[in-house]
């Protein structure tokens, strides 16, 4: 399906852990556009279902939470019914529930209008799993933004214990492994490299060298039109 819109859009998908929510959200600061954190609406999906306790898999009634989220994105904060979830969507429980809902048909095509309506303004950089093979074919630039595992959970790691938690390293690595074969083998807009999309790996990559390597890509696009 083919998506015409006049405003300019980056696309940055990858696997989690891998910094593209970071790199995605300097990109489009640096370029004063509007940016949409795609997995976080997968993510506040799996926490109002967990809140109504309703099963990840029960997809009609996942589909109609997502179908319905009251959410508003305030500067860095989300607001789920009102209520501030930043920090609770991020937890693992929360991501592994999100990597089993983003499976759902029904959920899947819950959101797909609601993240194409983010298209607005001076520009959109959107980040996620398949925002330049399924959400925004049409994307003036697709980016697959991608780290060794190793790398990606040492970084999460190190995360949790700058937040004075006791995580353990392998489990990490475990599930960050189970949720990249998940999301790569899923049938619905599976995690992907398309054949127009630029590989950048940040496994020896400063966010700075990340984001300055999108600008530069972003600018050689332009030059080119």
């Amino acid at each position: 399906m083919h998506i015409k819109t006049s405003v300019p859009i980056i696309a940055i998908d990858g696997p989690s852990g891998s910094g593209k929510g970071t790199v995605a959200a300097q990109v489009a600061t640096r370029l004063g556009w509007y940016y949409l954190d795609s997995g976080s609406l997968y993510r506040l999906t799996a926490l109002a279902a967990s809140v109504q306790n309703i099963g990840f898999e029960e997809e009609d009634k996942v589909a109609n939470i997502a179908k319905n989220l009251d959410v508003r994105f305030e500067g860095q904060s989300i607001l789920l019914a009102g209520e501030e979830v930043t920090e609770k969507i991020r937890t693992e429980a929360v991501g592994e529930g999100a990597s089993v809902v983003s499976k759902l048909p029904s959920v899947r095509q819950a959101l797909l209008q609601r993240q194409r309506d983010f298209a607005f303004g001076l520009g959109l950089v959107a980040d996620g799993r398949d925002m330049g093979s399924e959400v925004f074919p049409e994307a003036g630039l697709k980016v697959y933004l991608t780290a060794s595992v190793a790398e990606r959970a040492n970084r999460r790691y190190k995360q949790l214990l700058s937040k004075g938690m006791n995580p353990d390293y392998n489990d990490i690595f475990d599930g960050i492994a189970k949720r990249d074969e998940r999301d790569m083998n899923r049938s619905l807009a599976p995690l992907i490299q398309t054949h127009d999309a630029r590989l950048l790996d940040t496994t020896n990559c400063s966010v700075e060298e990340a984001v300055q390597k999108v600008l530069d890509w972003w600018k050689e696009v332009n030059i080119r039109a």
